[in-house]
C-alpha cells in the first residue's frame, strides 16, 4: 500500500497529479498495488509532522512546498526568492537541470529520495486594500510559509510574515489575524480566499512548487518491476502536473476575476516592486547559494 499525504485539495494542480500517479499504479501493475490519497490535510499538517512520518515509512509518498525541506538544505528555499524565475517554461527547464537533481539528490542522507518537483506557480498577494507598490504593503500582516526569505521579503516592503500551516489561512483571515497573504491563482480559488479577501494583486513575486519524495526504506523494498511502475507513474504525474499548473491557475484566474477586484501590476509597478525586494538578495543569495541562483539565471 502506497500511502500518499498533501495538504491541498483535490481540485489543484498537486491533487490532479497525485490522481494520476494513482491511476498509473493501479491500472499497470493490474491492481496489484494500490495508491491511497488523502488530500487537504487529512493526515498532516503542512508541517514537519509529515515529512517525519515519511522518513520512518509511515507514509510513503510526499510532495511539500520546497521550501519546507530549508532544515535539510537551506539551497531548497530558491522557490522564495523574488523575482528569479521568468516564466513557467524558465521553471521547468531548471527541474530538467543538473542543478536540479543535485538538490534532490542532497536529501538522500536523510533517508529521502527526490523524485522531481511539481509545480503550482507564481504567487501573488491578496488583501483587503488595493497593493501595487511597495508603499501600500507597510504595516500590513501578511500569512506566509515558514521562511527566512519570505520574512525578509516582507520586512523589506514594510510588511510582516506570520507563518502559519496552509489549513489555518482562512481562519485567520476571516478573523482578521493577518491581513492577507500570498499564494497561487489555483490555491486562492479553491481555498475561497475570495470570499474574506477583496484583493488580488497579480504580483507574480515568487514562486510555490513542490518536491516529490518518497523514502528508501519503501523504495528498496519494491521488487524491480514494481519499482519500475513506481517510478514511471511518477514520471506520467510530472507531466500531468505541468499541464495542469497552467490551465488550472489559468481557469482560477478567470473564476477570481467574477469575485475578487484584480490588479495588475504596470512594468513600472513591477520595477518598483523588484528594487524593494532586492535586499533579500543582499541577505540570502550566500545561504542559498550563488552557485544555484546563477545557475537559474542562465536558464533565462
Amino acid at each position: 500500500m502506497i500511502k500518499f499525504s498533501f495538504v491541498t485539495t483535490l481540485n489543484t494542480p498537486k491533487g490532479k497529479a497525485a490522481q494520476a500517479f494513482k491511476q498509473y499504479v493501479e491500472e499497470k501493475s493490474g491492481g496489484s498495488m494500490k495508491v491511497e490519497l488523502y488530500p487537504s490535510s487529512q493526515l498532516y499538517k503542512d508541517n514537519a509532522e509529515g515529512l517525519n512520518a515519511l522518513i520512518f515509512n509511515n507514509i510513503q509518498l510526499l510532495v511539500p512546498s520546497a521550501t519546507k525541506l530549508k532544515g535539510y538544505n537551506p539551497a531548497f528555499q530558491f522557490v522564495d526568492l523574488p523575482y528569479l524565475f521568468k516564466d513557467a517554461e524558465h521553471f521547468k527547464r531548471f527541474t530538467q537541470s543538473e542543478a536540479a537533481q543535485n538538490l534532490l539528490n542532497s536529501l538522500e542522507k536523510v533517508g529521502l529520495v527526490g523524485l522531481g518537483f511539481w509545480p503550482n506557480g507564481f504567487v501573488h498577494f491578496t488583501a483587503n486594500q488595493p497593493l501595487r507598490r511597495p508603499e501600500d504593503f507597510k504595516g500590513l500582516k501578511f500569512r506566509t510559509q515558514t521562511s527566512g526569505v519570505l520574512e525578509a521579503m516582507m520586512q523589506a516592503l514594510g510588511a510582516t510574515a506570520a507563518p502559519m500551516a496552509f489549513s489555518e489561512v482562512y481562519q485567520a483571515l476571516q478573523q482578521g489575524v493577518v491581513d492577507g497573504q500570498e499564494n497561487t491563482l489555483s490555491n486562492i480559488y479553491t481555498q475561497r480566499y475570495y470570499e474574506v479577501q477583496k484583493y488580488l494583486s497579480l504580483t507574480r513575486h515568487h514562486r510555490l512548487d513542490y518536491v516529490v519524495l518518497t523514502n528508501k526504506i519503501f523504495l528498496n523494498s519494491l521488487s524491480p518491476e514494481e519499482k519500475q511502475i513506481f517510478l514511471d507513474g511518477i514520471a506520467y504525474a510530472n507531466e500531468v502536473a505541468f499541464n495542469e499548473a497552467e490551465k488550472l491557475n489559468q481557469d482560477a484566474l478567470a473564476q477570481l476575476s467574477e469575485l475578487m477586484e484584480v490588479i495588475e501590476l504596470t512594468p513600472e509597478d513591477r520595477a518598483a516592486m523588484e528594487a524593494a525586494m532586492e535586499p533579500v538578495y543582499e541577505e540570502w543569495g550566500s545561504k542559498i547559494g550563488w552557485d544555484l541562483i546563477n545557475a537559474i539565471k542562465a536558464l533565462r
